[in-house]
């Protein structure tokens, strides 16, 4: 039997790296506050995934000022579009085999 697995990638293992991407995925950018409310988490557990997705330029950073206070948005990547289409189809290949 063809390894079942072999489609997942390894940036989307954990559960707020997916979240993010799932996210970033319907909307134009978000937010580095927004992402934190919809997810439920502390500033430096999302900015430790967010460097993670980051890192593999899955998403961009864009850092600007409004009124004097900095504001961070996110964006996904078209590698990061590819990427997370990809591992969704391979779960759906997954739950298919049962």
């Amino acid at each position: 039997m063809k390894n079942i697995i072999q489609n997942l990638d390894k940036a989307f293992d954990n559960k707020i790296r997916l979240g993010i991407m799932s996210v970033l995925s319907v909307n134009l950018k978000a937010t580095f506050n927004h992402l934190k409310e919809l997810l439920e988490i502390t500033d430096g557990n999302l900015a430790s995934h967010l460097k993670s997705l980051e890192k593999v330029e899955y998403i961009t950073v864009t850092k600007t000022f409004t009124d004097r206070k900095p504001n961070t948005s996110y964006e996904i990547t078209e590698a990061g579009k590819v990427a997370f289409e990809r591992h969704l189809q391979a779960l759906e290949n997954i739950l298919k085999q049962f």
